[in-house]
């Protein structure tokens, strides 16, 4: 640095001024606030070149200084030495109208500071964009097209979340192939010493560090202040986790590596995906946070009248039980393009056969759902698993038994729509091979949307779930379908940051543990009060719900598991577990025996217009209100933990003036999700906005409430 002659000061003070000038040079320091002024962020360049941040809220340390960077292959690291060259600022507050969502409006308000870094000795250029709103903070890396950097390889991105202190923690097991995991809760300083019990088996699974953690993670301080951190739109790069200092409580970004070890393959002008950090004092505000869709773009779908919310039954939970199979027959050793199967000996167990699944779509068609899911349907289940097969299906050949023009024309003549699947098997290739014919086949016999699935590990093998390989394909995947005006429902896919404001085709995903789990030993009690605050702070779950019968042994002997919930908390899961995707999983028997309980799943709508969050405690309770979309009627769904408890809400929120008959479905008194699972009852209560509930909800139960304007 050249300092500038000063000869007519005293030798003290020049000394201290060039002191001055040269600390300025190399750190300085930009503020931001939110629109609110209870977020501060301090954006920094330390005296070594390193890029850092801190975060403060009504004037509590968030995070601590944190550094800022990527680590490149073969190339100098952009970490440190860089000075600040520029600093741009405005202010956005704007409105915008999902498709689909949970609130008919949503507000996208906050401040930006977008800081340039120049690093003299590459002379390369990076700029880090921070958007802080009410309710936190997002920011990402910017690299502009530039001489010196045009195609890079990420080695490993180190973005720091420097903790205060020992949180309370929501955690899984940092792995690059799966969440499906229960959630650990404890503070961080006891993740090593929890995790090795924490890793339960998967069909396909990787994990790296006795302290890596997955996001969203969910964290509350001894203080009271609740903070969650993840990624938003996670486009053309790896998937995020966590690495933790248990020493320090700094958390540093990890991301999923391909084959070869690399983290990603980057060409200016590119980004990264935002990080994310929602920030408050009160539970409830985490759960209502819109920040991470906010971080998205819009949608540049210039039709979206084929994208509706669906609410659907289907041969699924029959075979996850195991009181049927997938498989057309048992014979093994498959090859699809040499057998025969109408010469095989069918098995009798298959359940996507042309009679079953009629009793399905009659059964749809008379309760009013939208569509019936059939897995199973096509060629080459004998042996889709674990043998690292790359033809092992294609996804238009069905089984002799399932007729598809038949049940084609039996849903349709039913006002019932049939729903796709394609089960990869991680054989992505093959199903990028297959996927045009796929989806013309689709539109060919009045399919609108498939569930997709990735079960076992990816071939080609070394590839993992989360890697931007991956992540690319599940991309085109969406876009592809979006030009057959096909729907998404993505099972074993990466966990979803908000990319659904972008593709609103993009209607579901799995990527945690759902209510298949219940059939393999069981979720927690408390597992459904704490997804609302990890795994659904990206986007919606298809959870599938609705599970009245909950001893698994009572219609397969085999099966010992049972479902850890009661029958009324089945039923609230449609409000607390958001999607525009909900099943009724269970089979049509279980529901035909408790028709009255029944009732709330057909009612309960799937898109709304505005929600309430009444009550809000992770792992121990969630109680959301929901406004049916372009309707008067509530809906009201209360989940509690293993403790049971008693909720109390008032209704404020009703309109003024109106008069409202609830209906509750409710835990009876000795109702108990071990013992007494299936123990409920029903009442009517005439209520206005006035009007305050007290409900019991028993030991991993719950409640749910249709609120319907008098006269309606």
């Amino acid at each position: 640095m050249n300092l500038p002659r000063i000869p007519f000061l005293p030798a003290a003070r020049r000394g201290l001024l060039l002191a001055l000038l040269a600390w300025g040079a190399t750190a300085q320091a930009e503020d931001l606030q939110s629109p609110n002024k209870q977020l501060t962020l301090s954006v920094n360049v330390q005296a070594d070149g390193v890029p850092t941040y801190s975060l403060s809220y009504k004037g509590r340390p968030v995070l601590n200084t944190s550094k800022l960077g990527l680590e490149l292959q073969n190339a100098v690291a952009l970490t440190s030495g860089f000075t600040q060259t520029a600093a741009t600022r405005r202010s956005v507050d704007e409105s915008w109208n999902p498709v689909w969502g949970e609130v008919k409006t949503i507000r996208n308000h906050y401040n930006e500071l977008a800081v340039t870094l120049t690093q003299p000795a590459t002379k390369r250029e990076m700029r880090v964009r921070f958007r802080l709103f009410d309710d936190g903070l997002g920011f990402r890396y910017e690299f502009p097209r530039q001489p010196e950097l045009a195609y890079f390889v990420v080695k490993e991105e180190k973005t720091q979340f420097a903790l205060n202190g020992d949180h309370k923690a929501f955690w899984l097991p940092g792995d690059y192939d799966t969440q499906e995991y229960s959630t650990v809760t404890s503070n961080l300083s006891q993740v090593r010493g929890l995790m090795k019990g924490a890793v339960t088996p998967n069909a396909s699974q990787t994990t790296f560090s006795p302290t890596g953690l997955q996001t969203p993670l969910m964290l509350k301080r001894p203080d009271g202040l609740y903070v969650n951190i993840h990624e938003a739109s996670l486009i053309d790069y790896s998937a995020m986790h966590l690495e933790l200092d248990d020493k320090t409580f700094v958390l540093e970004s990890h991301l999923t590596p391909d084959a070869l070890g690399n983290k990603g393959y980057l060409q200016t002008p590119c980004q990264s995906p935002w990080r994310t950090v929602i920030v408050s004092d009160k539970a409830a505000d985490i759960l209502q946070s819109k920040l991470v869709l906010n971080l998205n773009e819009p949608t540049k779908f210039q039709d979206v009248s084929w994208i509706k919310p669906v609410k659907y039954v289907g041969v699924w939970w029959e075979m996850i039980t195991g009181k049927s199979t997938w498989s057309y027959t048992n014979q093994e050793n498959i090859k699809l393009d040499s057998i025969d199967y109408k010469t095989v000996k069918p098995n009798g167990t298959h359940g996507a056969n042309t009679a079953h699944v009629k009793e399905y779509i009659d059964f749809a068609a008379k309760h009013g759902f939208d569509a019936v899911l059939v897995e199973g349907w096509n060629t080459g289940w004998e042996d889709w698993f674990g043998k690292h097969k790359d033809y092992v299906f294609d996804f238009v050949t069905p089984y002799p038994d399932f007729d598809v023009q038949e049940l084609h024309r039996y849903a349709e003549s039913k006002g019932v729509k049939m729903m796709m699947h394609h089960e990869t098997s991680g054989s992505v290739r093959n199903y990028e091979r297959h996927l045009e014919q796929a989806f013309q086949f689709m539109n060919d016999n009045g399919y609108n949307a498939v569930k997709t699935g990735y079960v076992g590990d990816v071939l080609p093998l070394g590839e993992h779930h989360y890697s931007q390989w991956l992540i690319n394909h599940y991309q085109y995947v969406l876009e592809q379908a979006a030009k057959h005006k096909i729907m998404v429902n993505g099972h074993e896919a990466v966990r979803p940051t908000g990319l659904a404001r972008t593709f609103p085709n993009l209607i579901g995903n799995e990527a945690a543990r759902g209510t298949e789990y219940e059939s393999f030993g069981g979720n927690n009690a408390d597992h459904t009060t704490i997804l609302p605050f990890t795994r659904l702070i990206g986007g919606p779950m298809d959870y599938t719900p609705g599970i009245f019968e909950t001893k698994i042994s009572s219609f397969n002997p085999s099966n010992t598991s049972f479902v850890h919930s009661t029958l009324a908390r089945q039923l609230a899961l449609y409000v607390t577990m958001y999607s525009p995707l909900q099943m009724a999983a269970d089979l049509p028997e279980h529901y035909n025996q408790h028709l009255d309980a029944f009732q709330f799943i057909k009612d309960v709508a799937v898109d709304w217009d505005d929600t309430k969050v009444l009550e809000a405690e992770p792992g121990d309770y969630i109680t959301y209100a929901r406004k049916a979309k372009g309707k008067s009627s509530w809906f009201i769904g209360s989940t509690c933990d293993e403790q049971g408890r008693t909720s109390k809400i008032d209704l404020s929120f009703l309109d003024a003036g109106k008069k409202y008959v609830a209906t509750i479905y409710a835990d009876a008194k000795d109702a108990h999700y071990e013992k007494n699972p299936k123990a409920y009852t029903i009442r009517k209560l005439n209520v206005t906005r006035k009007s305050k509930l007290t409900q019991y909800c028993a030991p991993g139960g719950g409640y749910a409430i249709s609120v319907v304007e008098a006269g309606k």
